[in-house]
């Protein structure tokens, strides 16, 4: 029990008499490959959340999404890729400085939850059209948590920014706001200026209408 149990654990269990079932939780569902299970779960998914942890210790979560299958698994490792961001990079510059990484798989149609926890890795050296780079993650453990207090929501369609199988995408609306023309790549500045600059009114108006 000691990979995923420290002392400030079984304080917490043993005030609550949780010791011996958090023992039984371990062995009954926590495991280091991927089963047959596990990886059509993932295949099937076209999201994730991403939790890094940043040089001074404090933890981030960020959502990552793409068509369903995205998230492969080969050999035992997850892979995704690296999406256009707003350059912040901050999961990514996360993963570099404390590989150390949670994510969480959800299906809230059919409720039911997969987590993984493992060592992450960038590989800038391969990629898939419209990513940048390519993470890794070796898993440390997994195992599918109780779904009882997962709402249920029905999915309604896929986002439209998700790369075709080409890599091309709709340009970002925040990238048509004057405040980054200056600071934006050569094609992309080239495309806003194409479609058009809003402002920042009529961008949030898109935001709140469900067009960001």
């Amino acid at each position: 029990m000691s990979e995923i149990y420290s002392d400030c654990h079984r304080e917490i269990q043993n005030r609550y008499d949780a010791r011996a079932l958090a023992d039984r939780t371990v062995e009954a569902i926590v495991h280091s490959e991927f089963t047959v299970q596990d990886i059509a779960f993932i295949s099937e998914r076209d999201f994730f959340f991403l939790s890094t942890v940043d040089p001074s210790g404090h933890p981030t979560v960020s959502y990552k999404g793409g068509a369903p299958g995205f998230v492969a698994v080969e050999d035992n490792t997850l892979v995704f890729p690296s999406f256009d961001g707003n350059g912040m990079f901050l999961s990514m510059g996360n993963i570099a400085h404390n590989p150390n990484v949670g994510l969480l798989f959800m299906d809230f149609e059919r409720p039911r939850r997969l987590r993984v926890q493992g060592v992450a890795s960038l590989d800038e050296q391969n990629t898939v059209p419209g990513a940048q780079f390519l993470v890794r993650v070796k898993p440390l453990q997994i195992f599918v948590n109780c779904p009882r207090y997962v709402h249920r929501y029905a999915r309604i369609k896929t986002s439209k920014y998700v790369p075709a199988d080409d890599g091309s995408a709709p340009l970002a609306q925040w990238k048509r706001l004057p405040v980054v023309q200056d600071v934006l790549s050569p094609a992309d500045r080239a495309a806003a200026t194409q479609l058009g600059l809003l402002s920042l009114e009529e961008y949030e108006a898109k935001v709140q209408a469900g067009d960001g």
